[in-house]
């Protein structure tokens, strides 16, 4: 019997020792990209690049783990899923995949979902020659938010203003204002940067030199914590008249949500590596879906990130206080049971054969 909880690891180490090991049993042609950083464990971080037929592909499938960190986990459990399920052997002709393993390595190690620069590389992409976008809603909140201490009496005030917000303004104008992206706290929440981080310049780098030539082009970006425990929405960061959104509705069905439309669990967010997917290879028709599978309530997420954001500002993430925060943070994007791993690697599965009979239709290729 096969054995879905196996193709899930305990840490960062563990996950990109199991990914190389299948990669490589399955004729991969795989590459180790340095990061500058270490993990909490002194030990070097990598991102992993593993290439499948893309020698005799005009059209490819990409699959991306990691780019929140510490929701690597699902990501790369289902990247791992697929290898073992033997899924490579089953490639239409002409079709190849590319296997991105912790594009944010830095992130999935020390449990964190932003990079070493604490940016949120899913706001990261967009236009730094211009003026940075301004959200000035969660500049009023960023004091309150993100307090120098976390304490009992700095926690209440916080979720006093939270709730104040949100009794005054709804729920859902509070994820904007917070989740939306911001680019003046660089130690605030869902901060995009002032520059391209590590792990974009090494994802423009990895498009650069393997999907140059493909002619049609799926992504598959996987993400956790959004959402009912174990459900996937599959998120399109296109508005539905788009012809992107409509290869998506053919392929997924139902499933597929507008990110833009605001009909999905998520914000409308700027400056993210989906949307960013179409400039960075013109030659092709591209169809993005980011794969979010639910864990716990928002609230407990905003909560954890809270905490995880103030160790690392005003703490220190390696001593005895840190253990608990961490704890959570991994508990909040993580669902490690093995109802919530069949789940991610049963939608999965399902999600990536449907792109695979999508990118290899006979119809006519249509950008957008």
């Amino acid at each position: 019997m096969f054995d879905t909880s196996a193709s899930f690891s305990s840490d960062y180490q563990e996950a990109r020792s199991k990914f190389l090991k299948e990669a490589t049993a399955v004729g991969g042609v795989v590459d180790a990209i340095s990061h500058p950083e270490r993990g909490p464990d002194g030990r070097p971080l990598f991102t992993d690049v593993a290439a499948f037929g893309l020698d005799k592909a005009d059209k490819v499938l990409v699959l991306i783990s990691g780019t929140h960190g510490a929701e690597g986990f699902c990501g790369s459990g289902a990247q791992i899923d697929l290898l073992r399920r033997g899924e490579i052997a089953r490639l239409p002709k002409g079709v190849g995949i590319l296997m991105i393993h912790g594009i944010n390595p830095y992130g999935f190690a020390w449990l964190r979902r932003v990079t070493n620069e604490n940016i949120d590389l899913n706001r990261n992409w967009i236009d730094f020659n211009q003026p940075l976008p301004q959200n000035p809603t969660y500049s009023d909140l960023h004091a309150s938010i993100c307090p120098q201490t976390w304490k009992a009496e700095t926690k209440n005030v916080s979720w006093q203003v939270i709730e104040s917000f949100t009794e005054k303004h709804g729920f859902a104008a509070l994820q904007q204002a917070i989740s939306g992206g911001q680019y003046s706290h660089p130690s605030g929440l869902f901060f995009g940067g002032t520059a391209p981080s590590w792990s974009r310049l090494t994802q423009e780098r990895i498009f650069s030199n393997y999907l140059t030539h493909a002619e049609r082009v799926a992504v598959i970006d996987y993400h956790s914590a959004l959402g009912p425990w174990g459900f996937a929405e599959q998120m399109i960061i296109a508005p539905k008249s788009s012809k992107q959104f409509e290869r998506a509705a053919e392929w997924y069905g139902s499933a597929a949500t507008s990110v833009i439309d605001g009909a999905s669990s998520s914000a409308k967010v700027g400056g993210s590596g989906l949307e960013a997917v179409p400039q960075l290879l013109p030659q092709a028709e591209v169809t993005c879906m980011a794969f979010e599978v639910g864990t716990v309530s928002p609230l407990e997420v905003l909560s954890a990130m809270q905490a995880d954001c103030w160790l690392h500002t005003h703490g220190d993430p390696q001593s005895a206080e840190a253990a608990p925060i961490k704890a959570e943070i991994r508990r909040c994007f993580y669902g490690d049971v093995d109802d919530w791993k069949g789940m991610v690697t049963g939608q999965s599965l399902l999600a990536v054969r449907q792109t695979l009979i999508g990118l290899d239709s006979r119809g006519c290729a249509r950008k957008g």
